[in-house]
């Protein structure tokens, strides 16, 4: 789980426990109006913002080329991919007993599709996956 899912449900039971409570509206204010923020609040606040600024993952897509358990087929096709495609960025993951090569990194699926498409004249059962992507990695159009 990561930061920012598990921090704000614990911010929120924090403030239900405390006794935090929303008020309604009123009318227009008379003075100053002062709040005291526990240290315990900030704390958490500032540990979810950092979680946050962390994350640099999004959800996208890539295109596989290949899904094999055999290490030195995979490195001949990326091998091959690379001298064919020089400006597409390709990368392989293990997941046992399988690697995995997959080219790209796309926001949108449709952006994927054309890469897709392009690649699946040369590669056989080229499919799309849906991955975690750095920003730093998009395919810029």
């Amino acid at each position: 789980m990561s930061t920012k899912h598990f921090l704000l449900p614990l911010l929120s039971l924090f403030l239900l426990c405390t006794g935090v409570r929303a008020q309604p509206p009123q009318a227009a204010p008379v003075g100053n109006v002062s709040v005291d923020v526990p240290a315990k609040v900030t704390t958490l606040m500032n540990l979810w913002q950092d979680g946050n600024e962390a994350e640099t993952e999004l959800d996208g897509w890539r295109v596989q080329l290949l899904a094999t358990p055999d290490r030195q087929r995979l490195e001949a096709v990326e091998a091959d991919f690379k001298m064919n495609y020089p400006s597409v960025r390709v990368d392989w993951v293990h997941e046992s007993p399988y690697y995995k090569l997959r080219a790209g990194a796309f926001r949108t699926k449709q952006e994927a599709e054309r890469l897709k498409y392009t690649l699946g004249r040369q590669f056989e059962g080229v499919y799309l996956v849906k991955d975690k992507i750095k920003e730093s990695e998009l395919v810029r159009q």
